[in-house]
């Protein structure tokens, strides 16, 4: 389901603007890239409006993964269909977390804050927890992350057309970079 669905159906149920954009930030996947251009492009909100609000809601699931999640899916895990899921998703973190592995809180606070899908605070709570860093210092690091990406996406998010295709070609390149590495 769609940020733009979503937040309908949320805005039709009477929820006000504001707390659909924290709703939005907090969700996994969508997080705050989908919430900031949502309230600002489609919303009409100022973006000093936006930003904190989809901060807050982006972050606050964070302490939350970072404290349960072990416990969650171990007591998930018992149900075949979640153990498969959670294996699939400790795989993939765990793949795609060489930059927190090599360089532990800078680079956890780099690869939350690239705003790329999958690269944001839930993923990075869960590289965190995989790769035993520290609760304090990853929460640290996430928020540093979180706020960075708040910046880039509320930058590209104001450019209108233009933020879109700058997000466009820097996303094409760094997907060509990626075939490039693994080709070679």
């Amino acid at each position: 389901m769609s940020a733009e669905k979503i937040s309908e159906a949320l805005i039709s149920a009477g929820i006000p603007p504001e707390l659909v954009i924290v709703i939005i930030a907090a969700l996994p996947i969508i997080e705050l890239r989908g919430a900031i251009p949502f309230g600002i492009n489609l919303l009409g909100m100022p973006w000093y409006s936006v930003l904190p609000l989809a901060i807050i809601g982006n972050i606050l699931p964070v302490p939350f993964i970072l404290l349960f999640i072990e416990i969650v899916a171990g007591w998930l895990s018992r149900i075949p269909v979640f153990e498969k899921f959670f294996s699939w998703l400790f795989e993939r973190t765990r793949r795609k977390s060489s930059i927190i592995e090599r360089y532990k809180r800078i680079g956890l606070a780099l690869f939350v804050a690239v705003p790329l899908p999958v690269t944001g605070a839930w993923t990075g709570s869960l590289a965190a927890v995989l790769l035993s860093l520290e609760r304090k210092w990853a929460g640290l690091a996430i928020l540093a992350g979180v706020l960075i990406a708040g910046i880039i996406v509320t930058i590209l998010s104001m450019l209108g057309w233009t933020g879109a295709i700058i997000a466009g070609v820097a996303l094409c390149l760094l997907l060509i970079c990626g075939f490039w590495r693994s080709a070679r």
